[in-house]
């Protein structure tokens, strides 16, 4: 036994049952909101001290958004939730039958265990593409990419050779979801309205934009409209959009890119990978478990099998059947309404015994950004596009974001660029320095 296995959490004692929550995603965020003043001792790990809001990721790495504008301190965010410790550390391993969660802090024992670990960049086993591209599901994702593009610019501008200066200002997106669509949108933007400002030695049709789909249309979760609209404003904003197009393979320099009429390449030196994601697995789960991408398999009220109180809920958990044989999509829509239904269902199994109902997705629709005042919204059977669907989507993500303080830095933000394009962000505060 090692020194962090006899080492326990220091917490304080008490009669109530002890529910362990590993992340501070969407998921054990709002698990942990519906437990607040509860009977119950809730503790939260995480390795990271700030919930990030992660559907505005995009907007942060091409300089429109602060990154403080889109996270928010854990301790803040439950500073009034008197029955909740937080602390941070990275999960190591969990020992079901001890019944132990292993840090790199020490160990804790838990009652009852809540897997909220999320997703992670999913590279499809490309260790190349995985070493030279960026991904974009953390904050820290988001600032690499706004600094790798700014350093990149910067090197375009003070270069000679034009091969070189083309790799730099070539940018490339690969996968054609929401996020892929909203950050191509974006660096159009960046390029239509900063570009001539900012970096005058740079020509406009020197900055190119890529967008790579795998498969015969962008938006594929969305209605055909949505997907439709969207690939003609990025037409319109000179985006090229590849489709029924998959990477196979970057150096760093050259994309090697597989179509129906065979193996293209790309030179660029940026490529932003926006083509999966994968559940982030912690040890100690049987792998007899681990089904559909890297996902643990649960029942219907989120408990995994073959555990009386260990639950997943969020993009880590599957929760298959016929009607969802792959299990319910990756979206925080899923993570959020989990996250208060396995809180409900807990309570009532430790106060009556028995679950109070099973977990059923309520899809509220889907929506995405391209750019300045447009977007796209699936809401049931109502499709809404242009300004309109803009104005919903904004408001629709305004009062998602976790806290005042962070909603008044949006709006604010978002309200000067309605009326104007400067972005005043283009800040380089932490260089990039790429895998060589």
């Amino acid at each position: 036994m090692n020194e962090l296995e006899d080492r326990h959490f220091c917490i304080p004692d008490n009669n109530y049952p002890k529910i362990v929550v590993i992340g501070a995603g969407f998921a054990g965020i709002n698990f942990i909101k519906r437990l607040k003043d509860k009977p119950v001792q809730v503790i939260l790990i995480d390795q990271n001290n700030y919930h990030q809001f992660q559907p505005l990721l995009y907007q942060v790495a091409i300089s429109g958004l602060e990154p403080d504008s889109v996270v928010t301190p854990i301790r803040k965010l439950f500073s009034s939730c008197i029955n909740m410790i937080y602390r941070m550390a990275k999960v190591e391993k969990i020992d079901t039958k001890k019944q132990y969660v292993y840090t790199d802090i020490g160990y804790i024992n838990y009652d009852y265990l809540v897997i909220a670990t999320g997703s992670s960049t999913n590279y499809y086993g490309s260790i190349n593409i995985e070493k030279f591209s960026i991904g974009l599901k953390s904050i820290n994702d988001a600032i690499n990419i706004r600094s790798w593009m700014l350093q990149n610019l910067e090197r375009a501008v003070e270069g000679c050779n034009i091969v070189e200066k083309t790799s730099l200002t070539t940018f490339v997106i690969v996968g054609g979801g929401p996020a892929g669509v909203e950050m191509a949108g974006a660096l159009a933007e960046f390029k239509k309205y900063l570009l001539g400002n900012d970096y005058p030695e740079i020509e406009y049709s020197a900055m190119k934009i890529c967008l790579i789909q795998s498969a015969d249309r962008i938006l594929p979760t969305m209605s055909e409209n949505a997907s439709k609209h969207a690939l003609k404003i990025l037409e319109n904003l000179d985006i090229k959009v590849l489709l029924n197009s998959s990477v196979k393979d970057y150096d760093g320099e050259i994309i090697t890119i597989e179509t129906q009429t065979g193996i293209s390449t790309i030179q660029s030196n940026n490529l932003i990978w926006t083509a999966g994601v994968k559940g982030n697995i912690i040890k100690g789960i049987d792998d007899k478990l681990i089904v559909a991408g890297a996902r643990i398999k649960v029942n219907e009220y989120n408990q995994i099998e073959g555990l009386e109180n260990v639950f997943a809920i969020g993009d880590i958990a599957a929760m298959i059947s016929s009607k969802n044989p792959k299990g319910h999509p990756m979206v925080a829509q899923v993570a959020i309404q989990q996250g208060k239904t396995l809180a409900n269902n807990l309570l009532a199994k430790i106060h009556i015994g028995n679950f109070k109902a099973p977990f059923k997705f309520k899809d509220k629709g889907s929506m995405a950004t391209i750019g300045k005042k447009n977007a796209v919204a699936d809401l049931n059977s109502i499709f809404l596009n242009g300004r309109i669907g803009w104005l919903l989507w904004s408001f629709i993500h305004l009062i998602s974001i976790t806290g005042f303080k962070n909603k008044f830095k949006v709006a604010f933000n978002w309200t000067m660029k309605y009326f104007s394009y400067e972005k005043a962000n283009q800040l380089i505060i932490r260089k990039y320095r790429r895998s060589s």
